[in-house]
C-alpha cells in the first residue's frame, strides 16, 4: 500500500477506535460516516454498456480500484474478497443478494471491458468489473480520494500502476461506511461487512 492509502487506512481506523466505544448501546457510528468521497460516475461494463453509480441505488456496494494487469496485491485482495463473499452468502445470504461488489480499473489502455470479465470470473460471479476513458477513470479516482500513478514501461512495454488498494464499503445512498480489511479469513471478513452494512 502507498503512503496515500496508508494515510487513509490510518485515518479510517482511528475513527473506527473513536467510535466503537459507545457504553449506551447504541449502534456505534461507521468509521467513514460523513467522509467526503463517493458519488456518481459514469464508465463502461463487462458486456460495454453504460454503468452509473446511481444504477446501484439500495445496495451496498464494496468498491475496489485496481488492475487486472497486477502482479500480486489486486489478485490477493479480490480472492480475499470473494471468499468473504461467499462466507457471507452463507451466514446471511439476504444480506449478501444486497451487496454489489465492483472493480474500477485504474488501467483503462490495457483493461478492456473483456479483459474485466475474464478478471472478475475468477473470484466471483457477481463482482463487476468497471473501465472508461482515461478521463472517467480520473474523475472516479478523483471523486472517490484514490490514488494512482502509471510506472514507465519496461522493454517489453509492459508497466505498473501504483495505486490506493482498499475494499470500501458505501451504504444504499452511495454513503460511505467503513474500509473491510482484506487480510482476515473468509468469516471474518464477512463479519467486517456484516457489522456495517446490516
Amino acid at each position: 500500500m502507498n503512503d496515500f492509502g496508508k494515510a487513509f487506512l490510518g485515518a479510517a481506523l482511528c475513527a473506527l477506535a473513536a467510535c466503537s466505544g459507545g457504553g449506551d448501546g447504541e449502534a456505534p457510528e461507521p468509521p467513514l460516516a460523513g467522509a467526503s468521497i463517493g458519488g456518481d460516475f459514469e464508465l463502461t461494463g463487462e458486456s460495454g454498456e453504460t454503468v452509473r453509480e446511481s444504477d446501484f441505488e439500495g445496495d451496498y456496494r464494496l468498491v475496489y480500484f485496481g488492475y487486472t494487469f497486477c502482479p500480486d496485491v489486486c489478485p490477493v485482495d479480490m480472492q480475499k474478497l470473494g471468499q468473504g463473499l461467499r462466507a457471507l452468502e452463507a451466514s446471511d445470504p439476504d444480506l449478501a443478494a444486497r451487496i454489489q461488489p465492483i472493480f474500477i480499473s485504474v488501467d483503462p489502455e490495457r483493461d478492456t471491458p473483456q479483459i474485466l470479465a475474464e478478471f472478475t470470473d475468477n473470484f466471483h460471479p457477481r463482482l463487476l468489473g468497471l473501465t472508461g476513458t482515461p478521463e472517467q477513470i480520473d474523475a472516479a479516482t478523483e471523486a472517490y480520494g484514490v490514488y494512482s500513478a502509471t510506472g514507465d514501461p519496461n522493454e517489453a512495454g509492459g508497466y505498473l500502476v501504483d495505486h490506493t488498494n482498499n475494499v470500501t464499503l458505501f451504504g444504499p445512498e452511495g454513503e460511505p461506511l467503513a474500509l473491510i480489511p482484506m487480510d482476515g479469513t473468509g468469516e471474518e471478513i464477512a463479519a467486517e461487512i456484516a457489522r456495517w452494512a446490516s
